[in-house]
């Protein structure tokens, strides 16, 4: 390790087997986690795996271009996979499948009843209607357990805005929930 930040800092190239040895930057529950803010953003099951391996590559190249590594690499990690999920929304349509893939995700780790299959889809419709910028806040506060002070930080936005659009968000699913008849 010392070795090649001499080398980065001498111009020297590093050959391909050095940084092909070095260890994965995410643990095995930030790589859940990871999968988990990019499922939840919306991204489909089938792209879960590149969403990963994204954020892997953005870490490494921050440590291949000497800046020092993120304070808390898990709220890094899930702010990066939140960018990305909003990222694949601007590029592709997902209304038509969201409800599957957030339902399939529930029977992967908890198998559930029918009320539950029932709240997750009108949850998943619900952070669907939401915009973008609220849509993130959610998801990295209440699936990523990012608290309120980490996700301010690391979407460089006021803790106020950050409450803010928490309290919108929730208004909004809640109203939606009722509107439903599900809770």
């Amino acid at each position: 390790m010392l070795r090649r930040k001499a080398r980065r800092a001498e111009g020297v190239a590093e050959p391909l087997d050095t940084v092909q040895g070095v260890d994965d930057p995410l643990d095995t529950a930030q790589e859940r986690r990871v999968r988990a803010v990019l499922a939840l953003g919306g991204v489909p099951q089938s792209d879960l795996l590149d969403g990963v391996q994204q954020v892997r590559l953005r870490l490494l190249e921050r440590a291949a271009s000497g800046r020092e590594a993120p304070r808390d690499v898990s709220a890094w990690a899930a702010v990066v996979a939140s960018n990305l999920a909003m990222d694949w929304h601007r590029a592709k349509r997902r209304q038509e499948r969201l409800g599957e893939r957030l339902a399939s995700l529930r029977q992967l780790e908890h198998p559930s009843g029918e009320d539950s299959s029932v709240l997750s889809l009108a949850v998943a419709r619900g952070l669907d209607e939401l915009p973008d910028a609220l849509r993130q806040v959610v998801v990295l506060r209440f699936y990523a357990d990012l608290p309120v002070r980490g996700i301010a930080e690391e979407l460089g936005i006021p803790e106020g805005t950050v409450k803010s659009r928490l309290h919108s968000a929730v208004r909004a699913l809640r109203a939606r929930l009722h509107e439903d008849e599900v809770v």
